[in-house]
């Protein structure tokens, strides 16, 4: 017999969000190593809020939300709140009840700006590679590193002449370049650049990754300038501040080799597996690329274009959202925590 199209809502409802999401649920894993690490950060957290006053909103729920937002390539904060009223998956993992009432878009995004200004993302970040070095999954011995360029949020309009332009130019022997006299109005921090032969030059900030060879994780980040010598500068930069062994190795394409930057590697302790340019002598001669392990590093090199693929596809940084490095670094760090979080649990589910 066909049932009555009838419905009548029931005035209580006795199921819990936990018996809603299933056992088998990707997200039950990220939510667990998230847990963790904001466990290992809640001191941090902590003195980032005064012991008087109102209650605020709990930081640990503000960085599940962010999370969510990068997983699920949520495009805005006020999206992801709409999407909290009705997503019962989202509500289980941010940590609120189903009539705990979700927050207005720009009371989020304020609390979002607290964590910005205490760095929470890099110590998130740090948390997050602890868990994986627990496991096993980073070497410390074998990197590489390569940029990308992320265009700003600000048109082509808003590059104008400054007001006040220097006397002597950033270029060589004080030459006057066109960033020197012409800057963004919009987001002062932006460049124009671009980084092949073809192709228009358009405003943007360069992204920076240091990959751990092992299982292709990110080990570090960086935002800086779009300029010819910023990846290089960074490289070095963030290989400082990485945990490492005594002796290492950095892969790198042919835009590295460069002779300062060889040496400076050196003086870190890391043999620098760069490219060898082929239009000019290279940096790198036979004493490097006679071994086995030359030909490897630029094998595994290629990986760290998977990252930066999930970044600009997935993590919603093909253009930013936010104006300014310091903005855009600390989503750079919190998509980098998500990505490690996936590749994690991907890497644990592998038969042995």
């Amino acid at each position: 017999m066909r049932g009555d199209d009838f419905n009548q809502s029931a005035a209580f409802c006795y199921l819990s969000l936990e018996e809603m999401v299933p056992q088998t649920h990707p997200l039950r894993e990220i939510r667990r190593q998230s847990d963790e690490c904001l466990k290992e950060i809640s001191g941090k957290l902590s003195g980032l809020y005064s012991k008087l006053g109102r209650p605020s909103v709990a930081p640990e729920k503000l960085l599940r939300a962010l999370l969510l937002q990068v997983l699920y390539s949520v495009r805005s904060e006020r999206m992801l709140m709409e999407q909290l009223h009705y997503n019962f998956l989202f509500r289980w993992f941010v940590g609120l009840d189903l009539d705990e009432t979700v927050w207005d878009a720009t009371v989020f995004s304020k609390n979002r700006d607290r964590l910005v200004e205490g760095e929470i993302a890099k110590a998130f970040l740090a948390a997050v590679l602890r868990q994986a070095r627990g496991l096993e999954l980073l070497s410390d011995e074998h990197f590489s590193v390569d940029g990308t360029l992320i265009e700003a949020w600000a048109s082509e309009k808003s590059f104008q002449r400054r007001e006040e332009p220097p006397s002597s130019g950033s270029g060589a022997r004080g030459k006057v370049l066109l960033h020197d006299v012409f800057g963004s109005r919009t987001d002062p921090e932006a460049r124009k650049f671009k980084k092949s032969r073809f192709g228009d030059a358009r405003l943007c900030h360069l992204a920076h990754v240091l990959m751990d060879n092992r299982n292709g994780l990110a080990a570090n980040a960086a935002i800086t300038e779009a300029t010819t010598g910023a990846e290089r500068k960074a490289a070095i930069a963030m290989l400082q501040r990485t945990r490492r062994k005594q002796r290492a190795t950095l892969g790198a394409d042919k835009g590295y080799d460069d002779r300062q930057f060889v040496d400076d590697a050196r003086q870190l302790g890391i043999t620098p597996h760069v490219a060898q340019f082929q239009r000019r002598t290279s940096s790198i001669d036979g004493r490097t690329t006679r071994h086995p392990g030359y030909q490897q590093s630029l094998q595994r090199r290629a990986r760290i274009e998977q990252i930066f693929s999930w970044l600009k596809n997935i993590g919603m940084l093909r253009k930013t959202r936010h104006r300014g490095h310091r903005k855009l670094e600390w989503l750079l760090t919190l998509a980098l925590s998500a990505y490690i979080m996936l590749r994690i649990r991907k890497l644990t589910l592998l038969p042995v």
